[in-house]
């Protein structure tokens, strides 16, 4: 007798803990996201399964990793989770009788350059659009662009993006952060390997921009010396400030400490610096006409100012 599927037992709690369990690698992670408990969750998963008539989840001491089936699941269930979220959100806006909604997660870099100029002939064109923004990892957007918790997100691009949609909205350019006075400040243009033998103040290594020092360091078969892991731009900055090491950071977002903080910023050779932004979106098609809005705004910017254009006219300040 052929298997039949009932649409009407899914419902969306289990929906929701399956992608919490898979992007976590734990169900008992995934429970805790939902903040059940792991009985309850397994039981969940369980009748699911038997529901399907697949198993989708293999489990191990590890956590859980997704079969076949299960990555076919997981498509349509991050889908049909981010679209409840995105119901939600609309109706939850109409209520508060907001003439639109923005929903934006973007990763440090973005928030740190072009982003909030944009954001302002945004909100002087669309003033009655509310703007809901969130600073987070490129990954973390990527995340929540995929379940729905935003519209769009930038992020740098050497993130995987999946399913998503892309396109390009801007370059930053990484130089070289370190005090004034430091040895290294002597030369116009320093290269990475002489970068890579001193002690390095960075993000996070998760971000797009240190995995993006990494892969260029396993390449030359270096290692990076990570002294200091903060959080921000800023804080990198006045680490570096206080002697702790030096770094590495887009220009925009390192030349406002310049003066303040007695930094100087130098050119980079031996890796690439000029580093793309991509907005990214689940699909334009099925965008608000908010989102859409913004959209047109990053093509429209993107046609005024060539590849490099921005890079091209900073000059790199010599001293603090």
């Amino acid at each position: 007798m052929e298997k039949t599927i009932n649409p009407a037992r899914f419902d969306l709690t289990t929906l929701r803990l399956f992608v919490a369990a898979v992007e976590t690698g734990s169900l008992t992670l995934g429970a805790e996201h939902l903040a059940i408990s792991l009985p309850a969750a397994s039981k969940r998963l369980a009748e699911l399964e038997s529901h399907i008539g697949s198993v989708l989840l293999v489990r191990n001491k590890k956590g859980v990793t997704p079969t076949g089936p299960g990555l076919t699941f997981l498509r349509h269930a991050i889908s049909i989770v981010a679209g409840v979220e995105q119901l939600s959100m609309a109706m939850l806006d109409y209520h508060k009788g907001a003439g639109g909604h923005l929903r934006l997660w973007a990763n440090t870099s973005a928030f740190t350059g072009f982003l909030p100029n944009l954001l302002a002939l945004y909100s002087a064109t669309y003033p009655s659009v509310m703007l809901d923004l969130e600073d987070a990892l490129s990954e973390e957007v990527v995340r929540a662009v995929a379940r729905g918790n935003a519209e769009l997100g930038i992020i740098g691009h050497n993130t995987p993006i999946g399913d998503l949609q892309s396109l390009d909205c801007d370059c930053d350019e990484l130089v070289l952060v370190l005090p004034a006075a430091h040895p290294l400040a002597s030369h116009e243009v320093v290269p990475i390997d002489v970068v890579l033998g001193h002690d390095i103040v960075g993000l996070n290594r998760a971000t797009s921009l240190m995995r993006q020092v990494a892969a260029v360091a396993d390449a030359r078969g270096l290692q990076m010396k990570i002294r200091v892991q903060v959080r921000g731009f800023d804080e990198v900055c006045r680490m570096i400030m206080a002697g702790l090491g030096i770094g590495i950071l887009p220009m925009a977002g390192a030349e406002p400490h310049v003066k303040s903080m007695g930094l100087a910023l130098r050119k980079l050779s031996g890796m690439q610096t000029r580093r793309q932004l991509l907005l990214v979106m689940r699909d334009e098609a099925s965008l608000s006409s908010s989102a859409r809005a913004l959209v047109t705004m990053v093509r429209d910017r993107a046609r005024r100012t060539p590849p490099g254009a921005a890079e091209r006219s900073r000059v790199v300040v010599r001293t603090g």
